[in-house]
């Protein structure tokens, strides 16, 4: 059965997409520990990080790190945290979160966002791609 990730990756489940090419995805995380969590996932679906061939695995840091780069230019913070955790969804993604403190990394800890919070700041995040 397809992860949630798939389903967004396949178009079944809409997302509000930050960046995208040939192998990954990045997209707002729609439960965000902070303004700006974004989620990045390689298109294939593979349960655990450590699963993912060298390529893949290298190759969605790099990407990861360009989203990353986009979301300091975008949101304010101190620094972008990173987190792969995985117990959640079974397949590989990134957590970027935008810190200004440490309990910014605290996944019980919640902001809330509208609908159109959500599309302007994932526009603006590609922008700054």
């Amino acid at each position: 059965m397809p992860t949630i990730f798939t389903k967004i990756i396949q178009g079944e489940i809409p997302c509000y997409k930050v960046a995208e090419d040939d192998h990954f995805i990045a997209f707002l995380d729609i439960n965000p520990n902070a303004k700006g969590h974004t989620l990045c996932v390689p298109k294939i679906e593979v349960n655990k990080v450590f699963d993912l061939d060298e390529d893949t695995y290298l190759n969605l840091m790099k990407f990861s790190r360009k989203v990353a780069k986009a979301l300091e230019k975008t949101v304010s913070c101190k620094r972008v945290g990173v987190a792969i955790i995985g117990l959640e969804v079974p397949h590989v993604h990134v957590h970027l979160i935008p810190l200004n403190q440490m309990s910014d990394m605290d996944f019980g800890k919640k902001v809330t966002l509208s609908p159109d919070e959500f599309q302007t700041l994932a526009i603006e995040i590609n922008d700054a791609l």
